[in-house]
């Protein structure tokens, strides 16, 4: 199905799939063709269908999340024949294979058949969620530790998982594991750091980020962060893979403290596990969110002093001129999960109740348009949002278009943002957000997650960040509470 207007092109391919990675990166491919404006290659989610119609374009009303819409933006001048030339390039990408990974020597088509025969590892589940449980099941049986890193997979589906996994002694990372350190090397969402004698668990991903980026920074390395899933210390799940990433951790002799942190968790899980790891050999530092809890700053300052390590002033950078508020509610734009968590706890001590796409309560869920007339703090990563689409660590179109409509709002009075670096994230994610930055009339504060061996150069990303006008921290804590002071009017 294909229908193009004057300057648009859009059209429904059936029977064609990719990933949602493969896609960011076809249509960036695509925009880079000369007499091409915009270009959005995408499977049809409604999510998808909901981002083109807000771009202009007209979807087919019956685009179905097992087709893929190409949709092509012409620039006034571009000769008809440049829809061909991306045309073919689309279908080029489409049909590429990967190579033999031998002469002769086809590679496997299942996880099953590439078990067989290979050496130890972990083994990484990245496939759209409804397909992850055959394909982790599968590692679990050959009696392998396991990584999930996809996300949209049904809770039912995890606690059979993981429930397997305990009955033979192998490890669950996830579902929705994005970051891991397992002996030194980051799987994932991973920041680059040094080894050291911290083990961390971690039922979060940027929440795990943030600590070991603030440990690096204080100069203490971590040897492994086993990522259990954001949902582990949920009452479904009742701390599973937590349970079994302690006792693993509590088994290596090079590990001197364990830190378990976690995004807000149930109540009666996290007393069961706090017990658990008041039993064990190695001492744990518990660093939960949640209302009275510390934040993930002054959990890192804990283990810190446990250690008997300085506790370094966390650095902030600010622009040279600074934006004044002249009132309205604070708007959060998060690519992490576990840091929109934090802020909320942070902010809403102050400034009250934070209406959230994922709220502390029920009663402060955001409609579907995500906006209130209120303090706002919305997770771009959160799974509703990142259905048939790249994480916005990846991909920060649905973020940046939403920041230039808050910004826009005369009610938006501070913007907080988080920016996380390392492995697997935006290769440069200030050269999209600075300019966007840039033309914004109110106060921004922003978090920069990163370390200074992190390849998109932690310094080079503040540098443009600041030079935009934003202020810049390497606490998330500590900017969530610089942006509440900059809305209630308080200079200090």
């Amino acid at each position: 199905m294909t229908t193009t207007t004057s300057r648009d092109h859009v059209e429904v391919r059936k029977g064609a799939y990719a990933d949602s990675v493969a896609l960011l990166q076809l249509s960036r491919t695509i925009q880079g063709i000369p007499g091409i404006v915009t270009a959005q290659v995408a499977m049809a989610t409604p999510l998808n269908l909901e981002v083109l119609a807000q771009m202009g374009f007209a979807v087919p009303a019956d685009a179905t999340p097992q087709e893929m819409v190409v949709a092509l933006r012409l620039a006034d001048d571009a000769p008809d024949a440049v829809v061909a030339t991306a045309e073919d390039a689309i279908t080029t990408a489409l049909t590429t294979r990967a190579p033999s990974t031998a002469a002769g020597v086809a590679p496997p088509r299942t996880t099953a058949s590439a078990l067989r025969g290979t050496v130890d590892g972990v083994v990484l589940v990245s496939v759209p969620g409804a397909s992850a449980l055959v394909e982790a099941m599968d590692a679990v049986d050959a009696g392998r530790d396991v990584m999930v890193f996809s996300d949209n997979v049904p809770v039912e589906q995890e606690v059979a998982l993981k429930q397997a996994a305990a009955e033979i002694g192998v490890l669950v990372m996830g579902p929705d594991c994005g970051t891991a350190v397992v002996g030194g090397v980051g799987l994932g969402f991973a920041n680059a750091t040094s080894p050291g004698p911290v083990g961390v668990v971690a039922a979060s991903g940027t929440g795990c980020q943030q600590l070991l980026c603030l440990l690096d920074r204080a100069g203490v390395g971590v040897s492994h962060a086993l990522g259990v899933g954001g949902r582990d210390l949920s009452a479904p799940v009742g701390g599973l893979s937590t349970r079994a990433a302690l006792a693993r951790l509590d088994a290596d002799p090079s590990v001197e403290l364990i830190v378990l942190v976690s995004k807000p968790p149930a109540a009666g899980v996290a007393a069961e596990i706090e017990a658990y790891a008041a039993g064990l050999d190695t001492p744990v530092e518990l660093a939960f969110l949640g209302p009275g809890r510390p934040d993930l700053t002054t959990a890192a300052e804990s283990v810190l002093r446990r250690l008997g390590a300085d506790v370094p002033a966390w650095p902030v950078h600010l622009p040279v001129h600074p934006r004044s508020s002249d009132g309205g509610h604070l708007r959060g734009l998060f690519v992490g999960g576990t840091l929109c968590d934090e802020a909320m706890l942070v902010a809403g001590a102050t400034l009250g109740p934070i209406r959230s796409n994922i709220p502390l309560s029920r009663d402060l869920v955001l409609g579907p348009d995500l906006t209130a007339d209120a303090h706002t703090m919305v997770d771009f990563g959160d799974d509703a949002l990142t259905a048939g689409r790249a994480h916005p660590m990846i991909d920060p179109t649905l973020r940046l278009e939403e920041l230039a409509r808050t910004a826009a709002d005369p009610s938006t009075g501070v913007l907080l943002l988080d920016v996380v670096l390392g492995h697997g994230a935006e290769p440069d994610p200030a050269a999209r957000l600075a300019p966007a930055l840039a033309q914004v009339a109110q106060p921004v504060v922003v978090a920069v997650v990163g370390t200074a061996h992190d390849t998109q150069d932690l310094d080079r990303q503040v540098r443009a960040l600041v030079d935009a006008g934003a202020e810049v921290h390497l606490s998330n804590a500590a900017a969530t509470r610089r942006a509440v002071a900059l809305t209630i009017g308080d200079p200090a």
